[in-house]
């Protein structure tokens, strides 16, 4: 099983590289008065990165608030 995640992350790793290397452009993002003009493929990866912070927080969050209920069930009985 652990070839299978090697080799899952080895051909999503050879994909971005595609995809950084085909997308050199710059482009421009603009957000609530806030611009940024940068690569394509670094303004990918700086929101992937948003989403991988902002995901696990929000998994982490529900997992605590859902382990914080089962105890305050096992409290009441």
């Amino acid at each position: 099983m652990r070839w299978v995640h090697i080799a899952i992350i080895a051909v999503l790793a050879i994909a971005f590289v595609i995809f950084a290397l085909q997308n050199l452009q710059s482009v421009s993002v603009a957000f609530l008065g806030f611009g940024i003009t940068a690569p394509l493929a670094v303004l990918f990866v700086v929101v992937y990165m948003l989403g991988m912070a902002t995901g696990g927080s929000a998994i982490s969050l529900v997992r605590w608030a859902w382990q914080g209920s089962r105890e305050q069930v096992y409290v009441r009985r």
